[in-house]
Parts: structure tokens; C-alpha cells; sequence
């Protein structure tokens, strides 16, 4: 069978492992008619792959999988995955063969009446506004360029809630004139333009003062001279978030760009922001995604009951 790998057109994703032909053509449609990401096209890519490489081990044909071997191949996921991964192989799973009914390769979607594994929706880590704050006095106590542009990330992170996909790849030509908003690009190519806190708008300038790179509105606001994007990694914001953790005497394992994001949503919640404005923040397309900072916020005041009400079980025992 041949086989290529994801495509390297826009913010394509270093080169995976080779997928099928019926995967390529797929995922090129994602890019052509959904402007998917890279890295859900990535996320798709591997999933399909791992679908394929259980086909060819049973030699089953991809293309024209039935219902019953679609349910044995989830079946076999279920013992050693998490619900969670079953799900969203599963949803690729319904995604491809969709795409195949539509490209006519094949008559029918033996996708179409599987069900999903049963999993609770699992609620958000987040950081406290006082363990926030002790992550923001760490970094404001670092110098030097590193620390200017680990302020401005740290900063950024928490005054806009942005995925750290987005932040790293921030051009200069983000940045409002007036330095007090960001226009962001988010998934689906949908654009949203974010007020930005003084404390950051002051860490984002301090940050210019140091950074080299070009000064073009399509340059990269965290430039990086070693990654292959021309700018800082995700991965390498991960790394420095953990390790200015240990600084602020926190948890590094329950420190991460998308906890901050997490922290951002919630603290905003406790603090009386509608549902509908936090949605726009976030870049959520549906509210319904959004909606999960309120059961944060009631799980926690719940604990607060357990824990201090005179009637709670805790006080009883």
C-alpha cells in the first residue's frame, strides 16, 4: 500500500509516521475545506494510522471495514485505553468513513450506529488565585532577557487564556497599536481580538526591549533561532512553566500552559463574568465547552460547605 505523510502546508507539523493513501486524502480535505490545524490534522493522522495498523493485522481492508470489526477494534482499545481515547478514536473513526461515503468509495457508514464508551467529563485542573499569584511573583523575580520572556508568557497565559498553540505562534502584527489587545487566529481560522491586563501589556513590552529576531508584522513575537517553526515550541513553554514552578514551591505536575488557560476561564467565572463573553475569550465554538467553568466553580464551593458548614458530613464525624 502506498503511503505518504501530513501534508506540509500551512503550520504543517514536522514530518509523522507514513499514513495510507484513503488517511492523506482525508486529511488534505481537512486543511482544503475545514482550515483544520496542523496539529489536529496531526492528532487525526495518528489516530487513523493506529485504525490501519490493526486492519493490516487482521487483514482487514481500511477502506471496507464492516460495523462488527470497526466494534472489534474499539473492543481491543477498551483494554488497555482510557474511555477518553476510545471516544476520540472513535470520532476520527466516524470522520473518515464519513469522508469516504461522501468521496463515494464506499455505499454505506458502518461508523454511523456505534455507540460511545460511557466516561464523566472530567472537570479542568486548575491553579488558585493565590498559587497564581505566587507563580507571578517567581517569574517577576527573574532578570534577564530569559526572564523577561518568561514573564511576558506567563503573563500572556493568564491575562487572555490563549492555547499555548496560539500564543507561541503570535506574530509582532497581533499586538493592537495601542498595545492593549491581541487579534488572535484560533482553530477553525476563526479570529478573535482579546483586551490585554496592564500587568501584561507592561511584561510583553519589557519583553520587546530584549527580543531580537525580525521586526516584520508576520515575525514571530517568541522568536527562536533552534525550532523549526522559527518560533518557541510548546514544548518548550511546558518545560519552562514546570520548572518555574518548583520555584514558586508548587506542584510542576499540576502546572501547564493549558492549566493556565484553565485558571484564566475560572478565575474569571468565580469573579461574576457571563458565560457568553468568557466564550468569545476562549475561542470555544460552542458555550457548551465553556459551560464546564461553572461546575468548577460550584465543585469548589462545594468543598468549601464540607469542609466548614456546621451540619456537613466532615463537621459530623
Amino acid at each position: 500500500m502506498t503511503t505518504s505523510t501530513v501534508g506540509s502546508d500551512r503550520g504543517a507539523s514536522p514530518p509523522g509516521p507514513p499514513v495510507a493513501p484513503e488517511v492523506s486524502g482525508f486529511l488534505d480535505m481537512l486543511a482544503a475545506e475545514r482550515n483544520a490545524a496542523a496539529n489536529t490534522r496531526a492528532a487525526y493522522a495518528r489516530d487513523l494510522t493506529d485504525f490501519a495498523a490493526w486492519c493490516a493485522a487482521q487483514e482487514v481492508s481500511l477502506v471496507a471495514a464492516t460495523a462488527d470489526q470497526l466494534r472489534a477494534y474499539l473492543a481491543s482499545l477498551s483494554a488497555t485505553a482510557k474511555p477518553r481515547t476510545v471516544a476520540r478514536r472513535l470520532s476520527a473513526l466516524r470522520q473518515f468513513f464519513k469522508y469516504l461515503a461522501s468521496e463515494d468509495r464506499r455505499a454505506d457508514d458502518p461508523s454511523a450506529d456505534l455507540d460511545a464508551p460511557r466516561r464523566g467529563r472530567p472537570l479542568p485542573k486548575v491553579l488558585s488565585e493565590a498559587e497564581m499569584a505566587a507563580l507571578c511573583d517567581a517569574v517577576g523575580r527573574l532578570d534577564g532577557a530569559s526572564g523577561a520572556r518568561l514573564r511576558a508568557l506567563v503573563e500572556l497565559l493568564y491575562a487572555t487564556g490563549l492555547r499555548v498553540s496560539e500564543l507561541v505562534g503570535l506574530p509582532l502584527g497581533a499586538l493592537g497599536r495601542d498595545g492593549e489587545s491581541l487579534r488572535v487566529r484560533g482553530k477553525g481560522g476563526r479570529e478573535r481580538v482579546i483586551p490585554i491586563a496592564a500587568p501584561a501589556r507592561a511584561a510583553v513590552a519589557a519583553w520587546l526591549c530584549h527580543r531580537g529576531g525580525g521586526d516584520g508584522v508576520e515575525a514571530p513575537l517568541f522568536p527562536s533561532a533552534t525550532a523549526a517553526q522559527g518560533h518557541l515550541t510548546r514544548q518548550r513553554v511546558g518545560q519552562l512553566l514546570k520548572a518555574l514552578a518548583l520555584d514558586a514551591g508548587l506542584d510542576p505536575g499540576a502546572v501547564s500552559p493549558h492549566v493556565l488557560r484553565h485558571a484564566f476561564a475560572t478565575h474569571l467565572v468565580d469573579h461574576g463574568a457571563d458565560l457568553p463573553s468568557v466564550q468569545k475569550l476562549l475561542g470555544h465554538a460552542d458555550i457548551s465547552t465553556t459551560q464546564v467553568y461553572t461546575h468548577v466553580a460550584v465543585e469548589r464551593l462545594a468543598r468549601v460547605v464540607r469542609a466548614h458548614h456546621p451540619l456537613s458530613d466532615t463537621k459530623r464525624k
